[in-house]
């Protein structure tokens, strides 16, 4: 929601007689939007499921066309907590741990650990998720599999057997300011926002040492960013287990790469022209205050493949 702002202010610069409408109603719900041809294009934080049918429904949509995956938005997803002035670095392991409600308490052996020497509170931990169908719950459900292997559900539903649920990214970020000894994720965008309320966030030992949620950590894992095979070299769909699997020296994968669903073809000819024109605004306007909004903007090869892709659509 943060970037699209953005890009909505950026677009109405550039097209005064164009309009845009964007309901930031979390990723399942776009999908379907798109899905049942009620919105141009979705923002998801996921791929379309073929094993859920997603895929089919998207062709269909796009009157037999393919529907591609535009990895636009890069968002880390941030650890957020609230426990006053204290830093904590968490492993991957501890993390897994903490969210499946086995570490219960801040002062565990497991975090002191990953922390000699920072006096850690007797305090309990209260877990955060997401209570609403969402591609951050997907994605960071993924990342605890493939960097611990001690994890058991999957997608959009995050498991409510452990924490409170709260609806929306705005809405996990505030309940961990609310709450001492929260925890949560979200995209760092909101747990920034929140800092003058005292959340924190945590640096992560994805197995190379603490790393800090920065542009440039993120721009390591960036770097190393693989795609799944596809009918279309414009079908970008990113190899998410080898991502949050990664550890390489310096980089922060605990990443979400944003994608933008649209049509490959099956538009007419003024929504097309709407759609292109849109997204040529969006990367022309990866910039320093899309980072302010806690953003990675895209630059590179991998800039290039997306303006191909955009100018592609049919």
């Amino acid at each position: 929601q943060n970037a699209m702002s953005y890009f909505q202010t950026a677009f109405s610069e550039d097209h005064p007689d164009a309009s845009l409408s964007y309901n930031a109603s979390g990723s399942g719900a776009g999908v379907e939007a798109f899905t049942n041809g009620q919105a141009d294009f979705a923002g998801s934080d996921s791929a379309l499921k073929e094993d859920e049918g997603e895929v089919e429904a998207a062709a269909k949509r796009c009157d037999g066309n393919e529907a591609w995956h535009l990895p636009t938005t890069i968002g880390p997803v941030a650890i957020a907590y609230n426990l006053g002035d204290t830093e904590i670095n968490l492993s991957t392991k501890t993390l897994g741990k903490i969210f499946k409600g086995e570490i219960k308490k801040w002062n565990d052996k497991a975090i002191a650990a990953d922390n000699e020497g920072t006096d850690l509170p007797d305090k309990d931990i209260t877990v955060i998720f997401r209570s609403d169908e969402s591609g951050t719950s997907d994605n960071f459900q993924k990342f605890l599999k493939s960097a611990t292997g001690n994890w058991d559900s999957e997608g959009k539903q995050f498991p409510d057997a452990v924490g409170e649920g709260a609806n929306g990214s705005s809405g996990v970020a505030d309940q961990v300011a609310s709450i001492d000894g929260a925890i949560t994720y979200v995209e760092a965008g909101y747990a920034h926002q929140k800092e003058a309320d005292g959340v924190k966030i945590a640096k992560i030992d994805f197995g190379n040492g603490p790393v800090e949620l920065n542009a440039e950590s993120v721009g390591v894992a960036l770097d190393h960013l693989a795609f799944k095979e596809t009918d279309s070299e414009h079908n970008m769909v990113v190899d998410s287990e080898k991502l949050f699997a990664s550890d390489d020296e310096g980089a922060y994968p605990l990443i979400l790469t944003t994608y933008n669903i649209v049509c490959s073809a099956g538009y007419d000819e003024e929504t097309s022209a709407l759609v292109k024109a849109f997204f040529t605004t969006v990367l022309d306007n990866q910039s320093q205050e899309l980072e302010d909004a806690g953003f990675i903007p895209v630059a590179g090869d991998h800039l290039d493949r997306l303006k191909a892709a955009v100018e592609a659509i049919q």
